[in-house]
């Protein structure tokens, strides 16, 4: 049957947003980043002009990330970013508001889930749905969910890292920990101003993190070219990192990590422990790709785990497979 009104999902990341239009698949993966005039509020950029901005604006220019831990930090410029993400992709002018769908953290209160709900209905959806990211992950990653079986889905994405577990169709045990990929770049750039008098940027921070970040120890030391401005001179300066120092300084936070795995699996009922200690995890989401992330977790928890292909694009496309079923996944969403 033909629809008028357009049906899209949307992946509202901390660190990149991505959206699904039903018939089309996922038409845009841009930064989670906005530039908006200081006096008036305008947005100038959204997406990945804006990240460019960040750390190098002028006064009258404010660079953010309106999301914060996997919820809106910032009302106002998450619903201009939403409305931005919707006119892109249904025109500005458009004579039938569009469905929208979006994934959130299973742990979030009922007051953040609301928030999200009513950004998106003011940014011009016709109606508002609401899936839980980890069960989204589960989807999109191939997880045959409907089972009479345990699956397990660690989506470690910019904010937070969801673990769940999941069978006939729903989340049995959840967690949500507000630790994953900002956090790393935090502490890299913490241990780079703590060891070298380096202040380096979050841009620069999360560079390093890809170009030479491992979560076990490697047989060859990778270096990265840090660049920064020195604490005591404060002029510009540039000094080597190499893997085994980035380990030292985000070891803490893969700790954070592995405790909210550990904490879903003990309270997992043993008739799906056995099927997850079979089948293993699945990981999902940007900083899953992290090296040996997934070695590191099957070696504390004695459960194998792998990483999903295209693990960025997990969420997306089960948010995508929801809005395009949602008599399937009735049960499993919110509507507003």
């Amino acid at each position: 049957m033909f629809q008028l009104s357009k049906r899209i999902g949307i992946d509202l990341g901390t660190a990149n947003s991505h959206v699904y239009v039903r018939g089309e698949g996922i038409v845009l993966d841009e930064p989670t980043v906005v530039a908006m005039t200081a006096e008036e509020g305008r947005v100038i950029a959204v997406g990945n002009e804006a990240k460019e901005m960040l750390g190098r604006t002028p006064l009258d220019i404010v660079a953010s990330r309106p999301m914060r831990d996997g919820v809106i930090a910032d009302y106002a410029v998450t619903e201009a970013m939403l409305r931005y993400f919707l006119d892109k992709v249904c025109g500005r002018f458009r004579l039938f508001k569009p469905e929208v769908m979006v994934a959130a953290p299973a742990g979030v209160t009922s007051v953040e889930k609301r928030a999200v709900l009513d950004a998106t209905l003011s940014a011009g959806a016709k109606t508002a749905y609401l899936i839980d990211e980890a069960l989204a992950a589960a989807i999109g990653a191939g997880i045959p969910i409907a089972e009479a079986s345990g699956h397990m889905i660690v989506d470690i994405g910019g904010g937070t890292t969801d673990v769940a577990v999941i069978s006939l169709g729903g989340i049995v045990v959840h967690n949500t920990a507000r630790v994953a990929g900002n956090k790393l770049d935090e502490a890299i750039a913490a241990f780079v101003r703590r060891e070298s008098n380096l202040i380096i940027g979050e841009r620069m921070a999360e560079a390093v993190k890809i170009q030479a970040g491992t979560a076990l120890p490697l047989k060859k030391d990778l270096e990265a070219e840090v660049k920064g401005r020195d604490a005591v001179a404060g002029l510009p300066k540039t000094i080597k990192i190499t893997s085994s120092m980035i380990l030292e300084a985000i070891r803490p936070s893969l700790q954070e990590v592995i405790d909210a795995v550990r904490s879903v699996l003990e309270q997992t009922p043993p008739e799906l422990s056995s099927d997850i200690a079979e089948k293993g995890m699945v990981l999902s989401g940007g900083t899953s790709q992290l090296r040996n992330l997934d070695r590191l977790i099957t070696r504390k928890t004695g459960v194998p785990a792998y990483v999903a292909d295209d693990p960025m694009m997990c969420v997306v496309k089960g948010t995508g497979v929801a809005i395009e079923n949602l008599d399937k996944f009735k049960r499993n969403v919110i509507r507003r």
